[in-house]
Protein backbone atom coordinates (compact mmCIF):
# COMPACT_ATOMS: atom_id res chain seq x y z
CA UNK A 1 0.00 0.00 0.00
CA UNK A 2 2.87 2.34 0.76
CA UNK A 3 4.22 1.69 -2.74
CA UNK A 4 0.90 2.67 -4.28
CA UNK A 5 0.91 5.96 -2.34
CA UNK A 6 4.51 6.67 -3.35
CA UNK A 7 3.71 5.94 -6.98
CA UNK A 8 0.54 7.99 -6.77
CA UNK A 9 2.50 10.81 -5.11
CA UNK A 10 5.15 10.76 -7.83
CA UNK A 11 2.42 10.79 -10.50
CA UNK A 12 0.98 13.90 -8.85
CA UNK A 13 4.43 15.49 -8.83
CA UNK A 14 4.90 14.70 -12.52
CA UNK A 15 1.45 16.13 -13.25
CA UNK A 16 2.26 19.27 -11.24
CA UNK A 17 5.58 19.68 -13.07
CA UNK A 18 3.81 19.20 -16.37
CA UNK A 19 1.15 21.78 -15.45
CA UNK A 20 3.83 24.28 -14.39
CA UNK A 21 5.73 23.64 -17.62
CA UNK A 22 2.53 24.02 -19.63
CA UNK A 23 1.68 27.30 -17.94
CA UNK A 24 5.26 28.52 -18.45
CA UNK A 25 4.92 27.64 -22.12
CA UNK A 26 1.60 29.50 -22.26
CA UNK A 27 3.16 32.55 -20.59
CA UNK A 28 6.08 32.43 -23.04
CA UNK A 29 3.67 32.15 -25.98
CA UNK A 30 1.58 35.05 -24.66
CA UNK A 31 4.74 37.12 -24.17
CA UNK A 32 5.88 36.33 -27.72
CA UNK A 33 2.46 37.29 -29.09
CA UNK A 34 2.50 40.51 -27.07
CA UNK A 35 6.03 41.36 -28.22
CA UNK A 36 5.05 40.64 -31.80
CA UNK A 37 1.95 42.82 -31.48
CA UNK A 38 4.03 45.60 -29.86
CA UNK A 39 6.58 45.36 -32.67
CA UNK A 40 3.79 45.42 -35.25
CA UNK A 41 2.26 48.48 -33.62
CA UNK A 42 5.66 50.20 -33.49
CA UNK A 43 6.26 49.32 -37.16
CA UNK A 44 2.85 50.75 -38.03
CA UNK A 45 3.58 53.99 -36.17
CA UNK A 46 6.97 54.22 -37.89
CA UNK A 47 5.42 53.51 -41.31
CA UNK A 48 2.73 56.12 -40.69
CA UNK A 49 5.34 58.72 -39.70
CA UNK A 50 7.41 57.97 -42.82
CA UNK A 51 4.24 58.13 -44.96
CA UNK A 52 3.34 61.51 -43.47
CA UNK A 53 6.83 62.83 -44.24
CA UNK A 54 6.69 61.47 -47.81
CA UNK A 55 3.37 63.27 -48.30
CA UNK A 56 4.87 66.46 -46.84
CA UNK A 57 7.69 66.22 -49.38
CA UNK A 58 5.26 65.55 -52.24
CA UNK A 59 3.45 68.74 -51.28
CA UNK A 60 6.63 70.60 -52.31
CA UNK A 61 6.29 69.36 -55.91
CA UNK A 62 4.33 71.71 -58.15
CA UNK A 63 2.81 71.20 -61.55
CA UNK A 64 4.62 73.79 -63.70
CA UNK A 65 1.40 74.84 -65.42
CA UNK A 66 -0.82 75.05 -62.33
CA UNK A 67 0.39 76.89 -59.20
CA UNK A 68 -0.76 74.14 -56.84
CA UNK A 69 1.22 71.21 -55.45
CA UNK A 70 0.58 67.82 -57.02
CA UNK A 71 -0.79 66.32 -53.79
CA UNK A 72 -3.53 68.95 -53.47
CA UNK A 73 -4.18 68.68 -57.21
CA UNK A 74 -5.13 65.05 -56.62
CA UNK A 75 -2.34 63.61 -58.77
CA UNK A 76 -1.12 61.34 -55.95
CA UNK A 77 -3.51 58.43 -55.69
CA UNK A 78 -1.73 56.38 -53.03
CA UNK A 79 1.33 56.38 -50.77
CA UNK A 80 2.09 53.09 -49.00
CA UNK A 81 5.05 52.52 -46.70
CA UNK A 82 5.94 49.00 -45.53
CA UNK A 83 7.49 48.25 -42.16
CA UNK A 84 10.94 48.01 -43.76
CA UNK A 85 10.61 51.48 -45.33
CA UNK A 86 9.82 50.26 -48.85
CA UNK A 87 7.58 52.94 -50.31
CA UNK A 88 5.10 52.73 -53.16
CA UNK A 89 3.66 55.87 -54.73
CA UNK A 90 0.82 55.65 -57.24
CA UNK A 91 0.25 58.81 -59.21
CA UNK A 92 -1.17 60.20 -62.41
CA UNK A 93 -0.78 63.37 -64.45
CA UNK A 94 -3.42 65.85 -65.53
CA UNK A 95 -3.22 64.39 -69.04
CA UNK A 96 -1.07 61.77 -70.80
CA UNK A 97 0.26 64.60 -72.99
CA UNK A 98 1.33 66.63 -69.94
CA UNK A 99 4.49 68.60 -70.76
CA UNK A 100 5.83 67.72 -67.30
CA UNK A 101 5.39 63.98 -67.88
CA UNK A 102 9.13 63.40 -67.82
CA UNK A 103 10.05 65.60 -64.89
CA UNK A 104 7.20 65.20 -62.38
CA UNK A 105 7.47 61.43 -61.81
CA UNK A 106 11.25 61.62 -61.38
CA UNK A 107 10.88 64.56 -58.98
CA UNK A 108 8.29 62.62 -56.96
CA UNK A 109 10.62 59.62 -56.77
CA UNK A 110 13.58 61.80 -55.74
CA UNK A 111 11.57 63.58 -53.02
CA UNK A 112 10.27 60.27 -51.63
CA UNK A 113 13.77 58.71 -51.62
CA UNK A 114 15.05 61.68 -49.62
CA UNK A 115 12.81 60.96 -46.65
CA UNK A 116 14.66 59.37 -43.71
CA UNK A 117 13.51 55.78 -43.22
CA UNK A 118 12.58 55.21 -46.87
CA UNK A 119 14.61 52.24 -48.10
CA UNK A 120 13.26 52.03 -51.65
CA UNK A 121 10.69 53.72 -53.85
CA UNK A 122 8.44 52.14 -56.44
CA UNK A 123 6.62 54.75 -58.51
CA UNK A 124 3.59 53.66 -60.49
CA UNK A 125 2.34 56.15 -63.08
CA UNK A 126 -1.25 55.22 -63.91
CA UNK A 127 -3.95 56.60 -66.17
CA UNK A 128 -6.95 54.97 -64.53
CA UNK A 129 -8.89 56.56 -63.12
CA UNK A 130 -8.14 59.56 -65.29
CA UNK A 131 -7.49 62.78 -63.42
CA UNK A 132 -10.33 65.28 -63.27
CA UNK A 133 -10.60 68.69 -61.57
CA UNK A 134 -13.00 67.16 -59.04
CA UNK A 135 -10.02 65.26 -57.58
CA UNK A 136 -8.48 68.47 -56.29
CA UNK A 137 -8.67 69.23 -52.60
CA UNK A 138 -10.89 72.08 -51.44
CA UNK A 139 -7.72 74.08 -50.70
CA UNK A 140 -6.53 73.65 -54.30
CA UNK A 141 -9.93 74.65 -55.67
CA UNK A 142 -9.88 77.72 -53.44
CA UNK A 143 -6.34 78.62 -54.60
CA UNK A 144 -7.50 78.39 -58.20
CA UNK A 145 -10.73 80.30 -57.61
CA UNK A 146 -12.90 77.29 -58.40
CA UNK A 147 -15.21 77.51 -55.37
Amino acid sequence: MAEETATSGSDEAVAADSAESGSADAVAADTAKSSSADAGAADSVKSDAIRDEVIAQLKTVFDPEIPVNIYELGLIYKVDVAADGATQVTMTLTTPMCPAAEELPSEVETKARGVPGVTSVQLDLVWEPPWAPEMMSDAAKLDLGMT
